[in-house]
C-alpha cells in the first residue's frame, strides 16, 4: 500500500526552487513584463522609455501549423 501525505501551502513555497525550474515554468505559462521610465530635468519631461513585452516559449506543434 502507497502512503500519501498531504503538504499545506506554507511547506511547498518554503523549500528552494532552482532558477532553471523557474524559468520553464514561466517559459511554459508565459511573462508579461510592462514598464515605464521617464528622465526629466526642472520638471520637462526629456526622455520617455515604454516597455511592453511577452515572453514565451514555442511549442514544436505550434510552430508545425505554420
Amino acid at each position: 500500500m502507497t502512503e500519501v501525505s498531504a503538504r499545506t501551502t506554507a511547506e511547498v513555497e518554503s523549500q528552494p526552487i532552482a532558477l532553471v525550474d523557474l524559468l520553464d515554468r514561466l517559459l511554459g505559462t508565459g511573462v508579461v513584463l510592462a514598464g515605464d521610465i521617464t528622465i526629466s530635468l526642472a520638471g520637462v519631461d526629456l526622455v520617455e522609455v515604454r516597455l511592453h513585452a511577452l515572453i514565451t516559449s514555442v511549442r514544436a506543434d505550434m510552430a508545425e501549423q505554420r
